[in-house]
């Protein structure tokens, strides 16, 4: 791996690209700023005090220690909170070098950014009150529906309303955790997002009991580590560690851990098989976006 890295830089530099790669940057001030999420169900959460965790988190801090070794230095980790809003602005700038969240694979962000080899396939669903009668779309209409400003799912939901010709009210948190207090509170009947992000607020619900996933899959989606555009190097890196972790049998582990046992910080389980769809991206690491991978 080094003596990859050390050649296709020597490479780039001939080649005079303008760009300052990552490796380089973290090299020389030793400093390397994750990207999390407050709120991403058990792929990115935070446990208080500036401490963050979840599935996409330890596969961001396994790349890491791949670039470390590749920097040959210590590097910090600093955590860089970021929303559904400025995720992508602040990887363009160089704020955050890669991003550990819940972002969707399409083409429109690959004129942007560019992601890793995918780790998770989505499926976007409907959350309700367990007592709320309501599941599927057709039953919708009327309703106030809440989703998460700045994600595909906003997309997804107005779709479906343009489809099935359900009229209904839509409603936006700033983040997940702010539109799942939405249905929460009663403001909302019902909260549009991805399966893994429902049932990860789901879990960590003052009562659990009280909620359900419901009705038909709206959306499947590519999800993603996102890191900068035309970084080769950290791309190659963060791919073959991704592929290295799928080889291993880490990956399947790590599935079991944040989506199958227990989880911080109140040890419930988000009871979310591996589905089909994810089993087959492990199978065939690619980086396609949503559009391609829904043609399949």
């Amino acid at each position: 791996m080094k003596l990859k890295l050390v050649a296709l830089s020597v490479a780039l530099l001939a080649t005079g690209a303008a760009f300052a790669d990552t490796l380089s940057k973290v090299k020389a001030s030793g400093v390397v700023t994750m990207g999390v999420r407050d709120s991403s169900g058990a792929l990115s959460y935070t446990l208080g005090d500036g401490k963050y965790t979840g599935y996409h988190v330890e596969i961001c801090q396994r790349i890491l220690a791949n670039l470390e070794k590749a920097a040959e230095r210590k590097l910090e980790v600093k955590y860089q909170p970021v929303t559904s809003q400025n995720r992508i602005p602040l990887v363009q700038n160089g704020t955050v070098d890669i991003e550990c969240g819940s972002t969707t694979n399409n083409a429109t962000r690959q004129k942007d950014v560019a992601f890793v080899v995918t780790t998770f396939v989505e499926e976007v669903r409907i959350a309700v009150k367990a007592n709320s009668g309501i599941t599927s779309v057709a039953q919708l209409s009327g309703k106030t529906v809440a989703t998460t400003t700045g994600t595909t799912s906003v997309q997804t939901l107005r779709k479906n309303k343009r489809a099935t010709g359900v009229e209904f009210k839509e409603i936006f948190g700033k983040d997940h955790s702010d539109s799942f207090l939405l249905l929460e509170s009663g403001r909302a009947d019902a909260f549009v997002m991805d399966g893994s992000i429902l049932a990860g607020n789901i879990a960590t619900a003052k009562k659990p009991s009280d909620f359900k996933i419901v009705g038909e899959v709206l959306s499947v989606e590519p999800i993603a580590i996102m890191i900068r555009k035309d970084d080769p190097l950290l791309k190659r890196l963060a791919d073959d560690t991704v592929k290295g972790m799928i080889k291993s049998g880490e990956m399947n582990k790590l599935w079991t851990k944040w989506f199958l046992s227990p989880i911080p910080p109140k040890n419930t389980k988000v009871g979310l098989a591996l589905s089909a769809s994810t089993k087959a991206a492990w199978d065939n690491p690619n980086d396609k976006p949503m559009e391609e991978y829904a043609q399949k």
